[in-house]
């Protein structure tokens, strides 16, 4: 490590310190100040740690940990960033601030799409794994090639890394790569060729532009695709979820080339986080029955699913941020048959993604049929999203632009089961809150 690099780490981790001591938490302002210094810094964990960068728009964070627990079966020390604060400044503060490994160590990192670039630089990846691409953030990032497009620069500074796809999503089919690549995906059902609904994303065949078919679709464009016009199809899976056995609004369980799996979420979409974290276990040959042990593990992720006490009433906070992982949270969240009330948070900042027009296409209208007996708002864009509501034919509602008054209100909701969405700063924010109010251990991080 250069002298440059020693001083920037040395006042990362202070910053880090100071932060934690007397702010409860602190995730990207650290790494800023290193980066400032040197910003070359990550060049200086190249040779300490072996790469896996897991990036794509929805199911990161949840995918990381997944696959962290599994690691953790065959590798003694894993370094990992669990607040997904997956940004150059934030992965650069995991980095200055964890214990020095003895040996050589694993790193699996959650990093945000444009990001990957930044990270691949310094320290080449041995494995990606990808997720899916839908439209987010497109202040940021533009239409979903555009995403893709960003993601590949990185994966183009290494490519031995092996490529750990979602062969559902037929982005992740269109280039041809020098790297070796996995595909999972899900092979549970196979009907007669049918069409996806109108206003799915990438509905068009990225080789002709003719509109693609399915012979089994799980949700927005994910399925076994093909193109009637030129040939263009899903290609062969390596992993593959061959049924799905049962699931709740708490817990999902289903099998994996055969093998049966239980995750305590619930939701399709977090199957297939569950997927793609088998799916790079098993490429480091870890065993299935390795595999289910880690999933087993109970503990929550931060902002996703996260069940909360608060004075009795059981808080599911979820992460929201675009329209297909949205309404794959309310489908999840409809499948409840016991009453709950049901709140969102809407922010719009950077880290949000400033435009907040993806919640009009969230499928709010299909909580008419479900017993929810109080519907709240809040967050600095609070008027949005209770417009939105209002539209849905929602007119039993309060709203709280102050979260602290949120935090105070849920107390007094008529059930004790409550759902509550929030946008990546809402979860931030009302993690301290509640943090400060000891409901939680840390708030931050």
């Amino acid at each position: 490590m250069s002298i440059r690099s020693s001083v920037a780490g040395t006042l990362g981790r202070s910053s880090y310190w100071f932060l934690h001591r007397f702010f409860k938490g602190g995730s990207s302002l650290p790494g800023k100040l290193a980066l400032a210094i040197d910003p070359e810094i990550l060049k200086s964990f190249s040779k300490k740690y072996d790469l896996v960068i897991v990036t794509g728009t929805n199911g990161k964070t949840l995918t990381t940990a997944l696959s962290v627990r599994v690691m953790q079966r065959k590798f003694d020390h894993v370094l990992t960033n669990p607040t997904g604060s997956n940004m150059e400044q934030g992965i650069v503060t995991t980095m200055i601030t964890a214990p020095r490994p003895n040996k050589k160590g694993l790193a699996v990192l959650e990093v945000d799409e444009a990001n990957v670039v930044k990270v691949a630089k310094y320290i080449k990846p041995v494995a990606f794994v990808f997720t899916n691409i839908f439209r987010d953030q497109m202040d940021r990032y533009g239409e979903i090639y555009t995403t893709y497009k960003k993601i590949l620069d990185g994966v183009r500074l290494a490519p031995e890394a092996t490529i750990i796809a979602n062969g559902d999503s037929q982005l992740f089919n269109t280039e041809d790569l020098p790297n070796p690549i996995v595909y999972y995906g899900f092979d549970h059902e196979h009907l007669p060729a049918f069409d996806a609904p109108a206003n799915t994303d990438g509905l068009l065949c990225p080789k002709c532009q003719h509109i693609l078919k399915y012979h089994m679709r799980t949700y927005a464009g994910l399925g076994d695709y093909f193109c009637p016009n030129c040939g263009f199809h899903r290609p062969e899976l390596t992993h593959a979820v061959t049924k799905i056995v049962e699931q709740t609004p708490t817990s999902s369980t289903f099998e994996i080339d055969g093998h049966e799996f239980t995750i305590g979420v619930g939701g399709t979409y977090n199957i297939y986080n569950a997927l793609a974290a088998y799916s790079l276990g098993r490429h480091f040959d870890i065993a299935p029955e390795d595999i289910k042990k880690a999933f087993e593990n109970d503990e929550r992720v931060f902002g996703r699913q996260e069940v909360i006490d608060i004075d009795g009433k059981q808080v599911t906070m979820i992460l929201v941020k675009n329209p297909v992982g949205l309404n794959q949270v309310l489908d999840m969240i409809a499948t409840d048959k016991e009453p709950f009330s049901l709140g969102f948070l809407l922010n719009a900042n950077y880290a949000d993604g400033i435009d907040t027009s993806w919640i009009w296409d969230g499928d709010f209208e299909q909580f008419t049929h479900n017993d929810v007996r109080q519907y709240f708002t809040g967050g600095e864009r609070y008027k949005d999203i209770s417009t939105r509501l209002t539209m849905a034919g929602i007119d039993d509602l309060w709203e709280e632009p102050s979260l602290e008054k949120v935090v105070e209100k849920i107390k007094d909701l008529p059930t004790k089961r409550v759902y509550l969405l929030a946008t990546y700063t809402a979860v931030l924010q009302v993690r301290k809150l509640l943090a400060e109010k000891n409901y939680i251990k840390g708030g931050m991080d």
